[in-house]
């Protein structure tokens, strides 16, 4: 798998402080996505990932100050990062446990635990998944961590097929709202 960038003590991309690790590789191609260089695997700024980095992701993680981490791309579930994403979700757990993952996906919580690769076992790991692909004509600013109204921010560790649990469920859809008065609104 390839790192593009990290993100340190982060607030945009999860709940708390976060330390946000972008991957390359992204089969969904959402219209309108806002990290589209990051939809090819062998982009030019990303480089393998190692060992180091990930020693380098428990130290900064270890800070007390710090909630978890958050991955997210492209898509940390494309098919060239699924084995190296089990193994670091796997290894950071047992290393802190009391930490949080976060993960960002273009594929729903159904069609990841329906699938036969190894998906179904990165949830495992997984605390928080932002599922869904982005949506243009969906486009939500207003609800928390996601882009458009067909995303979901799950519980997973409290979800199953039927009965997913979801976080944020009460946020203020503001989209309706006038956003100037009428007295204020060019003529």
């Amino acid at each position: 798998m390839k790192l593009i960038q990290v993100y340190k003590a982060d607030l945009l991309n999860g709940e708390g402080l976060r330390d946000v690790y972008f991957f390359s590789g992204c089969n969904h191609q959402c219209q309108g996505c806002f990290n589209k260089e990051t939809w090819d695997y062998d982009m030019p700024n990303a480089k393998e990932w190692t060992d180091d980095d990930f020693e380098k992701m428990i130290e900064s993680a270890s800070k007390p100050y710090i909630s978890g981490i958050t991955l997210t791309g492209g898509d940390p579930l494309f098919w060239k990062n699924q084995s190296d994403i089990l193994k670091l979700c796997k290894e950071f757990k047992e290393r802190l446990p009391e930490k949080t993952i976060w993960l960002y996906t273009g594929y729903t919580f159904e069609s990841i635990m329906f699938s036969s690769d190894l998906k179904p076992l990165i949830l495992r790991y997984v605390d928080v998944l932002c599922d869904g692909p982005f949506i243009e004509s969906l486009k939500s600013p207003n609800k928390p961590w996601v882009g458009s109204s067909n995303q979901r921010v799950i519980d997973v560790k409290n979800s199953k097929i039927g009965d997913i649990k979801l976080l944020y469920t009460d946020y203020e859809d503001t989209t309706h709202i006038q956003k100037t008065c009428s007295c204020c609104q060019d003529s």
